[in-house]
């Protein structure tokens, strides 16, 4: 049986649906209403007390955090073709009145109604929640419900992020319940965590759990994630609740959940406190997140064999496989190889945790990368290098179609079973391989080789064998030929991106 990831709210979000709303603060200005001043946020960094006594009851907590949760309603009104594609059909047309493609006029326009919770961040009426359960939503269309009393307020959004699936909603109210912030880096796996929201509707809820995993970070559901594992139940319309510790601070904004039939089986996901800060400060700032950029392409993981190829003491890191020209990086004088390890102390183990700590910081920052730089057949020397970051620019990528071998030299030493040929102008046009990228084309990868098992691909382009420069299909047979050790390290190009591959240097028995 298949398993899905589901969004947490009813109604407006199909699953793993998520777009940006478009966010800004105008609208206060364009209703001649003051343009509000920044709230200031409750954060405690201190950890909780983990002595290990066991909690009788865990009422205070709840007492404490639950009044700033509330709940979220939202419409979207559709478009009757959404609701009746048969009105595309000129035979049904004749019921409906054609003037300006509008059923008549007795009939009503369907609405699609959503559901969620949110946290209450400030005094004055800020709102943290998901993206997705106000996503699409008209634009009068978000009410916001407080647990206490059930008074309902019309809520306007000030700012949305889809990368991470963060909203902050505005209510024109005063001295509401606020949430104190926890410092999400300090929470452990095992660290007991509630859930409050408003599950289906039938009202706010608790559930209680535990931190089941952290740094999830491949679910490919948001473009930068961090998410918190939890095994506190949460289900559709916790989504943009309050995951709190036992301190009853907020350590996670609740946001989807991992299950085969729709409901909760365990395993549920919120964003990390600290992150949704980040994002919500911003937000109120400027209408928008700008991100960090330091104009990198990176390995997207340290293999044990990539490890040992460039002497590395562990696979802790995010490689360097390309360093864009003109940008921080290449100011700062990044190379190819290099494995950054810390960004300003912060220890780094991955590629993703690299992207999410860049993208969490401000441009114009200046910040200490600390890596490893290794030359051919050398231990890797640790470097400090100073890094002021740019602007996160649009990125655009496309995927090239496959030519036609051309003119092929065999080789059938380092790299056996892999046949290269030059990048002529018709392979670069029909590639889409830009004029600086200079190697040689993969035009047949022999499916039993080592190079095959490595996924050495037909289409890629080798850019460097063992360090050296590959400028042409000769440079990479003669290179192979005289390739030693029991691997052989790559630089590839592939459909616009550079990275690492390791081909073992032993005959296949």
């Amino acid at each position: 049986m298949m398993q899905h990831f589901f969004k947490l709210n009813t109604g407006l979000v199909s699953m793993l649906t998520c777009c940006a709303g478009i966010a800004t603060l105008a609208e206060f200005t364009a209703q001649g209403l003051e343009t509000p001043a920044e709230p200031k946020f409750r954060v405690e960094s201190t950890a909780i007390n983990r002595d290990g006594r066991g909690e009788t009851s865990y009422a205070p907590i709840v007492k404490k955090a639950a009044p700033s949760v509330v709940n979220i309603y939202s419409t979207r009104t559709l478009n009757m073709r959404q609701t009746h594609p048969f009105l595309d059909d000129p035979m049904f047309r004749q019921f409906f009145d054609d003037d300006n493609s509008r059923p008549n006029r007795r009939q009503r326009a369907p609405q699609e109604k959503g559901l969620g919770s949110g946290v209450i961040v400030s005094s004055d009426g800020y709102i943290l929640t998901a993206n997705h359960v106000i996503d699409g939503a008209d634009t009068d269309g978000v009410k916001v419900a407080l647990t206490d009393g059930g008074k309902e307020f019309a809520a306007k959004v000030v700012g949305t992020d889809a990368a991470t699936d963060v909203a902050v909603l505005k209510i024109d109210a005063h001295d509401l319940p606020t949430i104190t912030f926890a410092d999400s880096d300090q929470i452990e796996v095992g660290d007991v965590v509630l859930a409050i929201g408003n599950p289906f509707g039938v009202g706010q809820t608790v559930t209680k759990g535990i931190i089941s995993a952290l740094s999830r970070n491949s679910l490919g559901i948001n473009e930068y994630e961090n998410f918190i594992q939890t095994d506190a139940a949460i289900n559709q319309g916790n989504s943009g609740g309050a995951l709190v510790d036992s301190s009853g601070r907020l350590v996670g904004i609740n946001t989807l959940i991992f299950s085969r039939s729709g409901g909760f089986q365990g395993v549920g996901f919120a964003v990390p406190s600290n992150l949704a800060r980040s994002v919500l400060e911003r937000l109120i700032k400027t209408g928008k997140v700008t991100r960090g950029y330091i104009g990198v392409h990176l390995q997207l993981e340290i293999t044990p064999e990539l490890a040992e190829t460039f002497n590395l003491p562990d696979q802790n890191g995010a490689m360097i496989t390309e360093v864009n020209p003109d940008t921080p990086a290449g100011v700062a004088g990044l190379k190819n190889g290099d494995v950054i390890r810390e960004v300003d102390g912060k220890k780094i183990a991955d590629r993703s945790q690299l992207r999410l700590t860049i993208s969490q910081t401000a441009p114009g920052t200046k910040v200490t990368l600390t890596l490893l730089r290794s030359e051919a057949g050398k231990k890797p020397m640790e470097k400090k290098v100073v890094v002021t970051l740019g602007e996160l620019p649009q990125q655009m990528a496309g995927r090239a179609s496959r030519p036609e071998p051309g003119d092929k030299n065999s080789n059938h030493d380092a790299l056996d079973g892999v046949e290269v040929t030059d990048l002529t102008p018709d392979v670069r046009q029909q590639y889409k391989i830009s004029p600086d990228i200079s190697g040689a084309l993969v035009s047949s990868v022999d499916e039993d080789s080592n190079s095959a098992k490595a996924e050495l691909r037909q289409g890629d382009v080798i850019v460097e064998i063992n360090r050296e420069p590959v400028r042409n299909a000769d440079d990479a047979v003669e290179l192979s030929k005289n390739a030693k050790g029991r691997r052989v390290l790559l630089r590839i190009w592939r459909d616009g991106g550079i990275l690492f591959l390791t081909v073992d240097n032993q005959k296949r028995k």
